[in-house]
């Protein structure tokens, strides 16, 4: 299994940002952060850059890795009791896999350029990363949080569902197209503009005169955390 933490350690172990490498494989930085965070990992393409980059197999960003490193310097007698001691955990975790019932989880292809904060250009080249959850919910696409002005409602890291629709009620929260960026807000329609409100009153708000075209592209109907498949 693909481990972020062993991706993160190397990367500060060569002293590189994660926007520096974000860059050298031609992705958004909040893709980035998500592989070393755990939410999702680097298709085999990335996976493959990522090596060449830092100098290692592919191999080398599996949880296994350490596990199999450690392993080959033991003895055969040590080998063969670290085996034995394997087994025996893994019967232990099979039962008690029979005893939990299957949980079915869905795929979401949530877009990454989407903002609770400070806005980014509209899906961009349309990138997205695959999730999962154990709720089916309709909506037309879905996107990442990144930021907390939209705390304790919509949490940094979480993925916001938003069906196109147009304008319904005033405080309702709305994904808005607006110079040329995309804000997850509560909009209120006014004579001259749109109010945009974050929840977390740290944040002002933000105003969008009609003249600029503000555009609402969709209602968000639905947040989770993914959970890992």
């Amino acid at each position: 299994m693909f481990s972020g933490q062993r991706l993160k350690e190397i990367r500060e172990a060569q002293g590189m940002s994660q926007a520096s490498v974000a860059k050298h494989l031609g992705i958004s930085r909040s893709s980035y952060f998500n592989w070393e965070n755990g939410k999702t990992k680097p298709n085999q393409k990335n996976l493959s850059v990522l090596a060449e980059l830092f100098g290692v197999a592919e191999t080398y960003f599996l949880s296994e890795h350490e596990i199999v490193e450690v392993y080959l310097e033991l003895n055969e007698e040590n080998r063969q009791e670290a085996l034995r001691f394997t087994k025996a955990l893994l019967e232990e975790q099979e039962a008690e896999k029979k005893k939990s019932p299957v949980i079915p989880l869905y795929s979401y292809k949530v877009f990454e350029r989407l903002s609770a904060g400070t806005g980014y250009t509209y899906f961009g080249d349309g990138n997205y990363d695959e999730v999962f959850y154990d709720e089916e919910i309709d909506h037309d696409f879905a996107s990442w949080v990144f930021g907390d002005s939209m705390e304790p409602t919509y949490l940094n890291g979480e993925v916001v569902l938003i069906k196109q629709t147009g304008f319904d009620y005033d405080g309702d929260v709305y994904a808005v197209d607006w110079d040329g960026q995309t804000y997850i807000k509560k909009v209120y329609r006014e004579e001259d503009g749109l109010r945009l409100v974050s929840l977390n009153k740290r944040y002002g708000d933000k105003f969008a005169p009609y003249d600029e075209d503000p555009r609402i592209i969709g209602k968000i109907v639905g947040n989770f955390m993914p959970i890992e498949a």
